[in-house]
């Protein structure tokens, strides 16, 4: 590579990430803290909190890194124009190939990595986190409930306890159950534990109060009383797994005895097709700024800030890959709208930049918005007004 050509993946690198990090970290904290309900719940450390937020990550990075290089590109072209850098390379005589040959190189392995990550790292990173969410929830009433604090379980179910003992024993139980519309149940015990299955709570000498919605209550004195934990503990203790956890293999060729897959054979046809285009969108996006910012340009000319025009383009692309990838589910038609829309932004933005051509505003456009520019300009107080006269 040439020392020019390092000079600008240098800079577009280092613009690159200065966009990339603090977006990745804004869409990362509230990502996680989505998540901050295992920590209040469950009662887990903030050690397994950290682990959960890492695996998070990989789940956000290949939607970021597009946008992020669609920002370090054209910043780096649009100021490369306003110091003339731009303009003296091209009255040299430089052919336009020394500034798409590196960035292209660049988008190229961004677009690379983004593929390793979307099919490889995150479906890895997505069952872990199931497992470990699972695994948090499996055995909450033993090991995680409080002492003397009411807990929900699940919608409709709240647990209290004055005091663990070993053992599983649970001293002064104390259950609150409405999950069935038809009454609500009141269980006091003053002894209790959890079997070694965690499938059901075992209470001894306590009563049950059923309350039905028009008042009545009746009481029931009991020496002993299974409480069945068994649909609770089998939904928390199993990490589901859907399309999106899934690799790439198997998406290729799916397991027709998984029930997920039996259930929403659509949802792993539409993932598929999404793992396959999205991973070159930083290649796509790349081309597409080359094409708006990268020329040198006049000041004088009245135009859109390069970024701006390839964000609303790279934003709309974007926008039409998941309306055509959710559409799949249903509509397998939309497969070819898919692909059409990335190869045709792509053959489209390579057509234009073979055949240099300037993406431009049409002349009306052009000119009423040096219109308005020229009156808000008018408008705005000159520098050194009034405010700035002699003392």
């Amino acid at each position: 590579m040439k020392l020019f050509e390092t000079y600008i993946v240098r800079r577009v690198g280092m613009m690159f990430l200065v966009a990339l990090l603090p977006v990745l970290a804004i869409i990362w904290t509230t990502q996680v803290l989505q998540r901050i309900n295992l920590v209040t719940d469950s009662g887990q450390s903030i050690g397994s909190f950290a682990k959960l937020a890492t695996l998070i990550l990989p789940t956000i990075i290949p939607v970021v890194l597009p946008f992020a290089l669609v920002i370090g590109i054209t910043q780096t072209l649009t100021a490369m124009n306003s110091d003339s850098e731009l303009t003296v390379m091209e009255a040299a005589g430089a052919r336009r190939s020394i500034i798409i040959r590196p960035i292209m190189i660049l988008a190229i392995a961004i677009s690379v990595f983004s593929f390793v990550v979307d099919n490889m790292v995150e479906p890895k990173a997505r069952v872990a986190a199931r497992e470990m969410v699972a695994e948090a929830y499996a055995d909450l009433l033993s090991t995680v409930i409080e002492e003397k604090n009411f807990r929900r379980i699940e919608d409709g179910l709240y647990v209290q306890i004055t005091q663990r003992m070993s053992g599983r024993i649970l001293k002064g139980l104390f259950v609150v159950d409405s999950r069935d519309p038809g009454f609500d149940l009141i269980y006091y015990a003053k002894e209790g534990a959890v079997d070694a299955s965690g499938t059901s709570l075992l209470m001894k000498d306590g009563e049950v109060h059923r309350k039905t919605p028009d008042g009545n209550v009746s009481v029931i004195k009991f020496d002993s009383y299974s409480f069945d934990l068994s649909d609770m503990t089998q939904s928390r203790g199993q990490a589901t797994l859907r399309a999106g956890d899934r690799g790439l293999g198997f998406l290729l060729n799916p397991d027709p005895n998984d029930a997920d897959y039996k259930a929403k054979p659509g949802g792993y046809r539409s993932e598929l097709h999404r793992r396959l285009t999205d991973w070159a969108l930083p290649a796509i996006f790349a081309l597409i700024s080359l094409v708006i910012a990268g020329d040198a340009r006049s000041h004088r000319e009245a135009r859109l800030h390069p970024m701006v025009s390839a964000l609303t383009i790279a934003f709309a692309l974007r926008w039409a890959d998941f309306y055509a990838a959710n559409q799949i589910e249903n509509a397998p038609y939309f497969i070819g709208v898919l692909y059409a829309a990335n190869i045709g932004a792509a053959l489209i933005a390579i057509a234009l930049l073979f055949r240099n051509r300037k993406m431009s505003m049409p002349t009306s456009i052009r000119n009423r918005f040096s219109s308005w520019r020229q009156k808000i300009q008018d408008r705005m107080p000159a520098p050194g007004g009034s405010n700035g006269g002699s003392a």
